[in-house]
């Protein structure tokens, strides 16, 4: 699978408007070769440099989505109005919505991750990234990885 985005290209800078310091909506994303026989896509997004690049501790989570529908190929940007069936998962914000990047210190790497899947997952409730993940073992048909970076002014 291949995973891109209009707003930014692999390894360069995510534009301020999709980060805290501007609208900090989602960045829209695009996606090709999804393998047959997926049932469902999951979508995580999350800075493993948390929370220095230099003394990184933990892998903060801004984003899950999964039950995406297979035919579908894109997230415009700013998404409100999710394709059906699609869930989302619990942030490491404590919320079910997208949250920007907003490094306290450093040049963040931000990896937008795509996962095929052989199954639907069931309602997982308030997921975390690793509920999730848990869930998806044994079912990844593919998976593409975008990686954007974001340090503030």
């Amino acid at each position: 699978m291949i995973l891109t985005s209009p707003a930014f290209r692999e390894g360069q800078q995510i534009p301020e408007k999709y980060t805290c310091d501007g609208a900090n909506i989602s960045p829209p994303l695009s996606w090709s070769s999804v393998p047959q026989g997926t049932r469902s896509l999951v979508l995580f997004i999350d800075d493993p440099d948390a929370p220095d690049p230099a003394h990184p501790r933990m892998d903060w989570t801004h984003w899950l989505l999964y039950n995406i529908p297979p035919q579908t190929l894109s997230l415009v940007e700013g998404v409100r109005d999710l394709p059906a069936g699609t869930r989302m998962g619990f942030t490491d914000f404590r919320r079910e919505e997208y949250s920007g990047p907003c490094p306290p210190i450093g040049n963040h790497r931000y990896f937008h991750r795509l996962y095929a899947l052989d199954i639907v997952l069931p309602d997982l409730g308030k997921a975390s990234k690793r509920d999730i993940e848990s869930a998806m073992k044994g079912h990844v048909l593919g998976e593409a990885e975008l990686i954007g970076k974001y340090s503030r002014r």
